[in-house]
């Protein structure tokens, strides 16, 4: 991977803190070279993860020492750890020194790096792990749950350096830790930036406070990265105002922008000179499958782009044949190296190979116009029948928080009957007029609900789930 550096380059700083703490890219091997030392090779090593050196130093010194990490959120709660300690019985454990630990009895400490420590379990049996397995990241959405993708050393290489490609990243790069580390977007920041023998800029502080943005002048980041939700909050804090002389580039992933806030930081981008570039991913796919090139970021607003070096698209219907016209809706499918091994629910699972063969069926249901370029439409599962029509929810979310720019709303349902939950009270009326007159059907399949918020997940998509 990308460890394997010139030794010229081993003075380069790889990886600084808001605190002042740095490590170069000799340091992490020297640190890697350590931990192989004590664990050996080919063991699973649980990595609680904070965007902090010492935390990056926990991931890279495990998947290069050729053991398997997995990546959990340092906040995760202890119930759910317990049960994902039971679950895939680690050898080892990277996590912060305050850690509370888990219901087990205390586990011995081995090795402590600043404010992380390596400690062993009281797990007896040897995991059989498939050679080509690197990597364990919870699926999108989940919590603790027990359900991981499996993503091998290819996974990992073949995407950080397509990413690299296409944002035509170099060792100049500053990018600064705006997602968890756990998360597969955030971590293929740090990936495709390591690459090529980039700075990451490592810091806890939230981008609603004066502390990161302090950070990001003083070292003079070079990017910003963000989910939906990070560029909502942005535009409220009057992100266009801000004078950020070092920004090159801006990306977004994570779930559909809204079109008109695409149109807004486009063309701020453009007048600017900096490039935006939207895209899509799933962690199935180790992290990213398409990109829009930034001289399309206003002509094709809205769109996801094409797919990135070395991937391939296409689009089937619902039995499976081929779509070859334009402008016509199906399940996006999606080729490349970066498609994960698959899935494990449990410890047996990580001796399984490819279970893909580099095809993913992603679930998302788009349309490709003339020009080549993807549009997503909505999930294959986020459909209702109503009263014989086909109506997707997600289209509706799109369509409300277009006219209602200064309002989230999440749709769930069952066929015949959408619940449309909003965060603007006394608008009831007026959202059912809207919504019965763009989709036709009577005002009685629809139900207008007030909550204060829209619950969503750490990556800032929302979770259905917690909506009846």
């Amino acid at each position: 991977m990308y460890l394997d550096i010139d030794l010229k380059e081993r003075n380069k700083t790889a990886a600084l803190s808001d605190l002042g703490n740095t490590i170069t890219y000799g340091e992490l091997v020297d640190v890697s070279g350590k931990i192989k030392d004590i664990i050996g090779e080919r063991n699973l090593v649980f990595v609680l993860c904070r965007n902090t050196i010492d935390s990056l130093v926990g991931y890279i010194s495990t998947v290069a020492s050729s053991n398997v990490a997995l990546l959990l959120g340092a906040d995760t709660d202890n119930d759910l750890l317990d049960n994902l300690v039971r679950t895939y019985k680690p050898q080892y454990i990277w996590k912060p020194v305050s850690h509370e630990g888990f219901k087990q009895e205390d586990f011995e400490c081995l090795y402590t790096y600043g404010d992380y420590k390596l400690v062993e379990c009281s797990v007896d049996n040897k995991l059989n792990l498939h050679e080509d397995l690197a990597l364990l990241l919870t699926t999108s959405g989940s919590t603790g749950s027990p359900k991981l993708v499996r993503q091998s050393y290819d996974n990992i290489s073949s995407n950080a350096k397509a990413i690299a490609s296409y944002l035509e990243l170099d060792d100049r790069q500053k990018p600064i830790t705006m997602l968890p580390m756990n998360y597969t977007y955030g971590l293929s920041v740090i990936n495709s930036h390591l690459l090529v023998g980039g700075c990451i800029l490592m810091t806890e502080y939230s981008y609603v406070q004066k502390q990161f943005w302090d950070f990001f002048k003083t070292q003079g980041s070079t990017s910003i990265c963000g989910v939906p939700y990070t560029y909502e909050i942005l535009k409220k804090m009057r992100f266009f105002r801000m004078e950020l002389p070092t920004l090159e580039y801006m990306t977004q992933a994570g779930g559909k922008l809204i079109p008109e806030l695409h149109k807004e930081f486009a063309q701020y981008a453009a007048d600017k000179n900096i490039r935006f570039y939207v895209m899509y991913g799933q962690t199935e796919a180790t992290a990213r499958m398409s990109y829009l090139p930034h001289e399309q970021s206003l002509s094709k607003c809205g769109s996801i782009g094409i797919a990135i070096p070395g991937g391939e698209f296409s689009l089937i219907d619902d039995k499976g044949n081929n779509i070859s016209s334009s402008n016509v809706t199906g399940e996006l499918i999606y080729r490349g190296q970066n498609v994960t091994l698959g899935y494990a629910t449990s410890s047996n699972d990580l001796q399984k190979g490819d279970e893909r063969g580099g095809v993913l069926a992603t679930g998302d249901m788009a349309r490709r116009d003339e020009d080549g370029y993807y549009y997503i439409v909505g999930r294959k599962k986020r459909f209702l029948k109503i009263y014989g029509n086909r109506v997707n929810m997600d289209e509706c979310e799109n369509l409300l928080q277009g006219k209602y720019l200064d309002m989230e709303c999440a749709c769930v349902g069952i066929d015949d009957h959408m619940k449309i939950y909003v965060t603007k009270q006394e608008l009831n009326e007026e959202i059912l007029d809207y919504i019965t007159g763009k989709t036709g059907l009577n005002r009685k399949a629809f139900e207008v609900i007030y909550i204060p918020e829209i619950p969503k997940n750490d990556s800032g998509k929302r979770i259905y789930s917690a909506l009846s």
